[in-house]
């Protein structure tokens, strides 16, 4: 099905079981609310992890068909991550259990501790995810012509965070890739850049070496300024401290050189966010497309921020669902940017809101009493 005035070709629903697959992650995160994590007693537990969270909004807000490829080892936490990917609506069938060594000496599941911010105070995040079940996943762990040949996916969703695991994982990406580009499926691809995960196996040098040869089998490339300029080393000049024309104009800029080095992207967008305290930020988000050129969503400027974690991630799933259902990239972008603001109201990393609240502010509501 080719989308109206878009270069995105999707196979037909009615062929395919999944609309959408993410590829990546899934980590137990571990929320003090209000407090800190150095002092906290007790833990909220969520999900989470930048891949899953797209396929999850996807699911739950759009009311899309989705699965996760992942890998869990099966022990206590690992059956309380897939039991929260269960409640997220989003398929487990494809989760690579590996067999628990009673310890984690070998391998385990990633724990997650966020706590959130507020005012000057920004949010911190403490990641324990070393020697996970996923970062040793292989290529051969997922029979990945039987989930995009017989059984059919529309869309594939994967990223840096994922491809920055591992040696495997990159190779796993990779190969989801080729083969998910074999059977017509369309590729997303958050940059996501974390410095935190590439540090230790070669940092900025290697994050580049690993996105840039991912980059040619995707479609839709996502990102924000810095994830453009270290992952795949494209400057953005005229960055300031205010979301002006300027800055606008250096994404525009910097867009066009993306175009021209990978001909293969049909779509890129970027959100833009300036941070004025921990929860108030200015939040907007500009897109491209081959066929409809460049547009910028309703920028929100003084947004209030509860939890600014997955925000980033709602904004794909929102441009995602824009471009699967209306193929208008104006419209897309302008989904993600408003999903990606509803998403940073409510606490964790995966969305709250519905695709109706969601419409109701891309339209101009405001925040009155809904009864």
């Amino acid at each position: 099905m080719a989308l109206p005035e878009s270069g995105l070709t999707l196979r037909p629903e009615q062929e395919c079981r999944f609309d959408i697959v993410s590829l990546g992650e899934v980590m137990l995160r571990l929320d003090p609310g209000e407090g800190r994590i150095r002092t906290a007693r007790s833990f909220r537990a969520s999900e989470g992890g930048g891949e899953y969270n797209v396929a999850r909004g996807l699911r739950r807000v759009f009311g899309k068909r989705a699965a996760i490829v992942t890998a869990l080892v099966r022990d206590e936490v690992g059956l309380l991550i897939e039991d929260c990917i269960l409640q997220g609506g989003v398929n487990p069938e494809f989760i690579h259990w590996v067999p628990s060594d009673g310890v984690g000496r070998s391998v385990r599941n990633g724990l997650n501790f966020t706590e959130r911010g507020f005012g000057v105070r920004g949010a911190v995040g403490a990641s324990d995810r070393g020697h996970t079940a996923v970062s040793q996943m292989l290529p051969d762990a997922v029979d990945w012509d039987y989930l995009f040949g017989d059984l059919g996916v529309r869309w594939l969703h994967t990223g840096g965070i994922f491809a920055a695991l591992s040696e495997n994982t990159a190779e796993v990406a990779r190969t989801a890739m080729q083969v998910a580009k074999r059977y017509g499926t369309v590729i997303s691809y958050d940059l996501n850049y974390r410095p935190s995960l590439w540090k230790a196996i070669g940092g900025k040098a290697k994050c580049q070496e690993v996105n840039k040869e991912l980059a040619h089998y995707v479609d839709v490339m996502i990102g924000n300024e810095e994830d453009f300029t270290a992952s795949l080393g494209f400057e953005v000049e005229g960055v300031n401290d205010n979301l002006d024309n300027l800055q606008v104009d250096s994404f525009r800029a910097m867009i066009a050189t993306a175009a021209e080095a990978y001909p293969n992207f049909q779509v890129i967008a970027t959100t833009m966010r300036q941070v004025r305290t921990a929860t108030v930020n200015d939040w907007g988000a500009v897109a491209w497309d081959r066929q409809q050129g460049f547009v910028q969503a309703i920028q929100r400027d003084g947004l209030e921020i509860l939890d600014r974690v997955g925000g980033g991630d709602s904004f794909a799933s929102g441009l995602i669902y824009g471009l699967m259902t209306a193929g208008d990239i104006e419209k897309a972008v302008n989904y993600g940017a408003a999903h990606g603001a509803l998403a940073m109201t409510t606490p964790g990393d995966t969305s709250m809101a519905s695709c109706a609240e969601v419409e109701r502010l891309m339209a101009g509501g405001g925040a009155r009493v809904q009864r």
